[in-house]
C-alpha cells in the first residue's frame, strides 16, 4: 500500500500502535493515546515489516511531539520493534508532568525502542528542560525510569557538556 499526496497525508496508526507501552514517558495517560503521524508521503511494506513516512513528518502521542524529515517504523511479529527518525535535526518535546517545564531535545537521528521505553539520540544530540541542558554525540533517555545518560566512558569523541542554572532566590 502506498500513499502519496502533494499535501499532507494523515495517517492515524491505531491497532498495534495502541498496544505500545510508551513512546516517551510523560503524562500518565500519554501511552494510552493514539499515535498520529502526518507526512507528505507514506509507504507500507508488509514483506519487510516497515512503514516509511517522509516529508515534514510530525508524530504525536499525548503530550509528546516529534518532528523529522523521515520516520521508519519497524514491525516484528505484529508489534513495533523500533521507530527511527532522521532529520536536520529531529526535534522532540514532551510534558513530564502538569506544572513542569517541557523536556525538549534534538539530534540528527532518534531511535525509539518501545518495549524498553528507551529513546536514543545520535549525533549532535541535545536534551534540555528549562535552561538546564546536556549535549553529546549520544544521549539515552530511559523514560520508564526517568534517566538521561549521555556520552560513553570509553570514548573521548562522545564527551558530555552539561549546564545547570542556579535556583532562583526567593523574595523575602
Amino acid at each position: 500500500m502506498k500513499f502519496i499526496n502533494g499535501g499532507w497525508v494523515r495517517v492515524v496508526v491505531l491497532g498495534y500502535l495502541l498496544s505500545v507501552n510508551q513512546w516517551v514517558m510523560a503524562l500518565e495517560g500519554d501511552s494510552e493515546q493514539p499515535i498520529t503521524i502526518d507526512s507528505n508521503s507514506a509507504t507500507y511494506d508488509s514483506k519487510q515489516g516497515t512503514s516509511v513516512y517522509e516529508g515534514n513528518v510530525v508524530a504525536i502521542q499525548g503530550s509528546m511531539r516529534m518532528d523529522a524529515d523521515k520516520l521508519v517504523v519497524f514491525i516484528v511479529n505484529g508489534a513495533i520493534d523500533k521507530l527511527v527518525s532522521t532529520g536536520n535535526p529531529v526535534n522532540f518535546k514532551q510534558l513530564p508532568a502538569v506544572g513542569k517545564d517541557e523536556i525538549k531535545g534534538r539530534s540528527l537521528t532518534a531511535e525509539y525502542y518501545p518495549a524498553k521505553k528507551l529513546l536514543v539520540l545520535i549525533k549532535q544530540a541535545v536534551v534540555w528542560q528549562g535552561q538546564n541542558l546536556s549535549s553529546s554525540e549520544l544521549i539515552l533517555y530511559d523514560s520508564g525510569n526517568s534517566v538521561i545518560k549521555a556520552g560513553e566512558t570509553a570514548s573521548d569523541s562522545k564527551r558530555v557538556h552539561a549546564t545547570f542554572q542556579p535556583k532562583a532566590k526567593s523574595a523575602q
